[in-house]
Formats: structure tokens, C-alpha cells, sequence
């Protein structure tokens, strides 16, 4: 675990309208888990993905317990702050604020152009230009297919910038028996990236570790 990251005051997490929320929860409930403040923002149409998804017991203002029950306790360990989409003044705003990294999971297209061109129109657009500006771990999970070129190309200019582009394609080697199994694949990329270890997937050893 990298040095900066590990006495990180809080990590930023931003859901957006992309298909994927088991993503996001997993995500969250293994930074939770890990005793982290998570500075949360979800978009307009990221709050519409936590209910269309995963029913309106994981709707914003029931996520925590929402978490909770699903992922166990060890995600009191940690803290969450909710932040609005439209606080441009909110802390995870401003370089000075302490914030060792941020993920986007999952990140709209929308949301990539506006990231890929410092357009910081709002909260997870303007937290994700700090993230590139300080030299910060930014992961951005895209999920959408078949990708246009200008997707394609939008995902070049956020890699050259410094992001992490890891689009959600979950591997199958450790043999998933669940969608929870594909999630913790793409949440524990998503620690790993962010300078993390973790115990969310079987490390790869060569062949497959059949049951």
C-alpha cells in the first residue's frame, strides 16, 4: 500500500448514470470496510441507477444501511460524507483539501467527455480535474458498449492526463458463481488502482483454482 494513500484522510466516489451499480456498492462498502472516510457524490442520474438497479432500499438516503446489510459490519469501520452534485464548493472541490483519490465507478459517457475536457461543470467533474491537476490517483469505470470513436478517444485523453481508465469487464478466472463475484473483481481493481490491497478476488497463479 502506497504511503500517501494509506494515511489518506478520505478517498472521493462519485456514481453516475452508467449501467452498473452493484459496482459502486461494492466499492464502497471495501473503502467503508477499510475504516476510510468516503467523500460520496452521485449524480441526478446516478441516483436513478441505485433505485432502477438495486431497488429503493439503496436509494441515497438509505444507502448506508443498505450497505450495511448486504456487505456486513465492518462498514460502520468507516465514514461516509454525501456530497451534492452541484457543490462546487463542496471539500473534495479544492486541491487544498486532503483527498489521497478518487474513482468514478460507474462513469457515464457523459461524464468522460466532461472529465476528458476540463469542462468541471459539476461536483464529480470538478473533484476529477483536482484529482488529474495535484497528481492524484483518478480511476474512471466506464461501462457502455460497443464504444463511438469519440468515446474511444475521450478515454485517450483522460489516460494521457493521468487518469486510470478501467472499463468495467470483469475477468472470469477465479470461476464467478455470482454477480457479487463480478463485483468484487471490479471493486477490488478499483482498491488495487487506488493503492490498496485487498482479498476481494483470487490472485492469479498460473491455471485456474478449480472448487
Amino acid at each position: 500500500m502506497s504511503t500517501d494513500v494509506s494515511r489518506a484522510r478520505s478517498v472521493a466516489i462519485a456514481v453516475t448514470g452508467a449501467s452498473g451499480a452493484l459496482y459502486a456498492t461494492r466499492t464502497l462498502a471495501a473503502l467503508l470496510g477499510r475504516g476510510l472516510h468516503v467523500e460520496l457524490v452521485i449524480s441526478d442520474y446516478g441516483r436513478r441507477l441505485l433505485r432502477d438497479e438495486l431497488g429503493d432500499d439503496a436509494t441515497v438516503d438509505r444507502l448506508l444501511p443498505y450497505l450495511t446489510q448486504k456487505y456486513g459490519e465492518s462498514v460502520a469501520a468507516g465514514r461516509m460524507t454525501v456530497h451534492s452534485n452541484r457543490d462546487l464548493g463542496a471539500t473534495i472541490a479544492s486541491g487544498s483539501h486532503g483527498c489521497a483519490g478518487m474513482a468514478i465507478v460507474p462513469c457515464s459517457m457523459k461524464t468522460l467527455a466532461g472529465v476528458a475536457h476540463g469542462l468541471s461543470r459539476n461536483l464529480v467533474e470538478r473533484a476529477a480535474d483536482v484529482m488529474l491537476k495535484e497528481r492524484r490517483p483518478l480511476v474512471i469505470v466506464p461501462r457502455e458498449t460497443p464504444m463511438s470513436l469519440m468515446q474511444l478517444k475521450n478515454m485517450v485523453l483522460c489516460a494521457e492526463a493521468g487518469a486510470i481508465v478501467m472499463p468495467a469487464m470483469p475477468a472470469f478466472y477465479q470461476l464467478p458463481q455470482s454477480l457479487d463475484d463480478l463485483a468484487d473483481f471490479m471493486a477490488g481493481k478499483v482498491l488495487g488502482a487506488l493503492g490498496f490491497d485487498h482479498d476481494l478476488y483470487p490472485q492469479w497463479t498460473g491455471s485456474v483454482a478449480r472448487p
